[in-house]
């Protein structure tokens, strides 16, 4: 049923925020007024949508050859401390329990050190390698800094990926195989560009060689790290003692992988990047409801429009596209405000005039009507797939500003852009200038690009020693 019409007059441009937090109320994508700190509840538009991105990674991870399992939620603190740099980096963010006979113990903040665990006693020979799982996890993380709903919260939804090979040289393509999927699944199908950024020495993932991270620009000039992927090396392998025997009988430690995509972040670009005054634009591709039917009737001929309605809904579900009918006694106009809002991609709007010839379509994404057959619906929904893709990288073409000094950087800023700039090193001799870049300008040094090799000339923006990297800045949440 259609709610009453709420009035939803933010400008996304203009104030992102109040938009962002206005369309999750009105949409009813979550509420957040569950009373604990960084904690919301996600309704079930949001968590239908969340669960075709999760059977979406899941397809491609398994066609990748991963498999799922299930892991416990609770962490012993002896299974941390196995790891120093990843105990350091993330015991500030631990929710740590009540103490048992069993230690001190915690809510996985990730799960590296559950894995692993169990890891050193499945391995044992080269025929168990590779060994590639995943799972489906809430994780909790003892957020600080201010919370915003889907975007930084004290808990989370993702797949974590674990994954062991017996030479570096596989574990670096599973790297890149991840960066492929992250490319594949949010750019080219769910219409979200993104720039593939190697951290630096000081922000890799705790207990990495080096990490990925996938950054995309919202449209308040901040980035948020999506799917990011790590090469964890041996250092893991060797704090849990995985181990296997090769085919010459030598023994090995494994080199491993971890990738995570969070499920309730992708949720957020989705609604920042697509959306527009009128509320959410959602793929066809993820959205719940693909087309929803609305019949123009009246009293004399409702009947029969309502019968047809039926049939067309029926029609498409048979050809594989999710339909609705909104029969309620709404006008018109109220239903058409209400769909649209929620992001429907497409509405098919049914009078006296379709029941002979073909329907007509309102596209949510150009807010166009069209004449089309059934049969054509499907196409429609790709189209608007392609154009929601296309914007979004014409958007992005214009997001990155060149920069050669400190002002620049701040002009780029506050424009609501991402500064390429030249660097002195992302190595530990850089963290000097990068916490100048933070202190002064708010903002952080997100790393290089990982998909080209773009060559540094002149100075540092910052120290003005010789220039070894060229690097991204930006503000984050």
């Amino acid at each position: 049923m259609v709610k009453e019409k709420v009035s939803f007059a933010r400008n996304k441009e203009a104030n992102f925020s109040r938009w962002y937090s206005d369309i999750l109320e009105q949409a009813e994508i979550v509420d957040i007024r569950y009373n604990v700190k960084g904690f919301i509840v996600i309704r079930p538009l949001g968590a239908e949508i969340i669960e075709k991105l999760y059977r979406m990674w899941e397809n491609e991870l398994e066609s990748k050859n991963h498999k799922p399992c299930i892991f416990p939620a609770i962490i012993p603190e002896k299974n941390f401390k196995k790891e120093a740099n990843h105990v350091k980096g993330f015991s500030p963010d631990v929710f740590w329990l009540a103490e048992t006979g069993e230690g001190k113990l915690a809510l996985r903040p990730t799960s590296e050190t559950a894995f692993y665990q169990l890891y050193s006693l499945w391995v044992r020979s080269w025929r168990d390698l590779p060994l590639k799982l995943y799972q489906r996890a809430n994780v909790f993380r003892l957020e600080t800094k201010a919370t915003r709903p889907l975007i930084r919260a004290r808990e989370f939804y993702w797949i974590e990926s674990h994954d062991a090979f017996a030479t570096k040289e596989e574990a670096e393509a599973q790297v890149q195989e991840d960066i492929s999927i992250t490319e594949k699944l949010m750019h080219q199908k769910l219409g979200i560009p993104f720039l593939p950024l190697k951290r630096p020495y000081w922000d890799k993932f705790p207990g990495a060689e080096y990490t990925i991270g996938s950054d995309v620009l919202m449209p308040d000039g901040r980035v948020i790290q999506q799917p990011s992927t790590h090469l964890l090396g041996q250092l893991f392998s060797k704090s849990f003692e995985i181990k296997f025997k090769d085919e010459k009988g030598n023994e090995n430690f494994v080199w491993q992988t971890c990738y995570g995509p969070a499920m309730s972040r992708i949720l957020s670009s989705l609604i920042a990047i697509h959306g527009d005054n009128s509320g959410l634009i959602l793929p066809f591709c993820i959205s719940p409801i693909q087309a929803v039917i609305i019949p123009i009737y009246t009293t004399e001929n409702k009947e029969k429009i309502l019968e047809k309605a039926s049939k067309i809904q029926q029609d498409l579900e048979e050809r594989g596209i999710n339909a609705e009918v909104d029969d309620s006694d709404k006008k018109p106009g109220d239903k058409f405000y209400f769909w649209e809002m929620r992001g429907v991609p497409l509405r098919i709007e049914l009078g006296e005039r379709e029941l002979k010839g073909k329907l007509t379509l309102f596209l949510r994404d150009t807010k166009e009507r069209i004449n089309v057959d059934i049969k054509d619906i499907e196409k429609e929904g790709e189209r608007l797939d392609e154009r929601l893709r296309q914007k979004a990288e014409k958007n992005s073409q214009h997001s990155i500003a060149e920069c050669k000094n400190k002002a620049e950087i701040k002009k780029a800023l506050e424009d609501k852009k991402i500064a390429r700039c030249n660097f002195c090193s992302v190595d530990k001799e850089g963290e000097k200038c990068a916490e100048i870049i933070e202190k002064e300008l708010g903002a952080f040094v997100r790393g290089t690009r990982h998909d080209k090799k773009e060559k540094a000339s002149g100075k540092c923006v910052i120290c003005n020693k010789p220039a070894t990297e060229v690097v991204y800045v930006a503000k984050s949440y």
